[in-house]
């Protein structure tokens, strides 16, 4: 059986494709015409393309493959594009520069394979079928959450992730950057943060033996410069890719404690870096050094990251350190709050509140869809029901249901998989979807929906290849549903998906293998080869 043309194996799936006849042949002299305002996608091309192919593919006024901007696109929206390969010509456009760059993306998949593999690896021809795609995604908000918290990853590495992303399309990395078990954001004004709160170091605290779903007592240490983050925002706008960025509160915040233990509701209890998993009871105080605090960290945050979305966290909050506190049940007393347990919203508020001042827009983690103030975005995790209850309130919403996008459950219930979350399999078929993300919603509420994501949370991922391993080629599903809007190909996405793993496997990527044979045991710390 002949190989699937490549127009065919696209992921995530065009909304409009038309094979024709013929191909079109990059050579030596093939040059890249750029429109003013396109330049930034021709650079991306070329960075793209010239080191696997050998071909210089130089700027030049008589290009054969141009790109343009054309405002008279507009039915393209931010990032459409329409792209027409033909024998002699390629014309890449769209109505802003974002679409450009997801037809740059589309270029890359029609190529051979090998284009993905870096240094060049095959003498040609570099053919490109002909074809005419128009495009537009489903939803607006694409992303992957991915934890460094937890498991701190180089910033080298996260280039990787966004150059993974990007090619599915996705747009947004969620960076989760402070936990309790570690701080990563450095901030100039609390130098313990990173100094302290960056370093897990063994503890005996643990249970004998050490629950592997609990326990942790594993040294580990990281934290990020401002350039390098500044660096990776660059380099992620480059490839149609926004950074936002996660810091975890009131609840989540060991590691600042264990920097900072006059933040806590018991300033004279010295804390260490939580070194199990799950949820802790240690919490910001709510007093005003405590929004200080926040504020300063907030506008260094502000300062590295021009996201228009702030990620403040907000879920797993365990109240009992404030309903034990005298300060905490005066404060909610004063505050004309119900009970210790209200200060949750209230310090949620407060915090949102300063950020949508500056001119960001807040997000946070809903337990139910409808707990936080509505200036907030919201992404709903525990319940499907909820991202429906969130936007009938008002709410721009992420839909982030935990059985469907979190990629630290496993990926089948097969013994030999790698530790991973405990719970039943969050599998590729859940993960592309069995009915559109607003299903049954009236024009008003999916109005409010912003996309989807994926998250990893990385206590059972140490190393980039676990990462990778635990991704793929479940992103790829959710890359497929966030841009076509997913639930109505599943077979035809598992045979588009057939063919696209020979880029993962040009790329390295050590995924989760798509045929059912049973897994041989991986050794510690890596994941089966694929």
């Amino acid at each position: 059986m002949p190989a699937p043309r490549p127009e065919h194996t696209l992921v995530p799936r065009p909304a409009k494709v038309s094979s024709r006849p013929g191909s079109f042949t990059l050579d030596p002299d093939t040059g890249i015409r750029a429109y003013p305002g396109a330049e930034g996608a021709a650079d991306l091309l070329r960075t793209l393309l010239s080191p696997a192919t050998g071909l210089p593919l130089a700027p030049s006024a008589t290009g054969r493959i141009v790109l343009a901007l054309d405002p008279q696109l507009g039915g393209l929206g931010e990032e459409g594009y329409g792209l027409t390969v033909g024998p002699d010509t390629v014309l890449l456009r769209a109505a802003r520069p974002a679409g450009l760059l997801c037809g740059v993306q589309t270029i890359r998949q029609l190529l051979p394979a090998e284009v993905l593999s870096g240094p060049a690896r095959r003498d040609g021809p570099w053919t490109l079928p002909c074809v005419e795609i128009s495009d537009v995604p489903a939803h607006a908000w694409r992303g992957t959450m991915l934890d460094v918290a937890r498991h701190f990853q180089p910033v080298s590495y996260l280039r990787r992730y966004v150059d993974l992303m990007a090619l599915h399309k996705l747009n947004t990395l969620h960076l989760h950057l402070t936990d309790d078990q570690g701080w990563r954001m450095p901030v100039a004004a609390y130098p313990r943060l990173t100094g302290i709160g960056g370093h897990r170091t063994q503890s005996m605290s643990g249970p004998p033996g050490g629950a592997p779903e609990t326990y942790d007592g594993i040294p580990h240490s990281g934290a990020y410069t401002r350039q390098e983050l500044r660096d990776l925002v660059r380099y992620a706008a480059a490839r149609g890719v926004r950074v936002v960025p996660e810091i975890e509160m009131p609840g989540h915040a060991r590691a600042a404690l264990a920097a900072h233990p006059e933040l806590g509701n018991d300033p004279s209890r010295r804390l260490g870096v939580w070194t199990r998993w799950g949820v802790c009871d240690n919490v910001f105080g709510v007093h005003e050094e405590v929004f200080d605090f926040c504020r300063t960290v907030l506008e260094e945050v502000m300062d590295v990251f021009p996201s228009p979305y702030i990620h403040i966290g907000g879920e797993e909050c365990p109240t009992i350190e404030w309903e034990n506190s005298p300060a905490a049940r005066e404060r909610a007393a004063a505050e004309g709050l119900p009970d210790a347990r209200a200060l949750h919203g209230w310090f949620m508020g407060r915090v949102g509140s300063f950020l949508v001042e500056r001119g960001r827009r807040p997000v946070g983690w809903a337990e139910t869809g409808t707990e936080l103030p509505l200036d907030f975005t919201v992404m709903t995790w525990r319940d499907p029901a909820h991202a429906r209850a969130a936007a009938r309130r008002g709410h721009q919403v992420i839909a982030t249901h935990h059985r469907a996008t979190y990629l630290d459950y496993p990926q089948t219930a097969d013994p030999a998989e790698p530790a991973s979350q405990p719970g039943p399999p969050v599998d590729l078929r859940t993960v592309h979807g069995r009915r559109p993300l607003t299903d049954g919603w009236d024009p008003a509420e999916a109005a409010r929906l912003l996309g989807t994501q994926a998250q990893l949370w990385t206590e059972y991922a140490s190393t980039p290849e676990r990462i990778e391993y635990l991704t793929f080629p479940r992103l790829c599903a959710l890359a497929d549903r966030a841009w076509s809007g997913g639930g109505r190909d599943w077979h035809g996405f598992l045979a588009r998906l057939g063919g696209h793993t020979a880029r993962l496997d040009a790329l390295g990527v050590p995924y989760r293998p798509l045929n059912p044979r049973p897994l041989t045991a991986a050794s510690p710390g890596t994941a089966p080869s694929a």
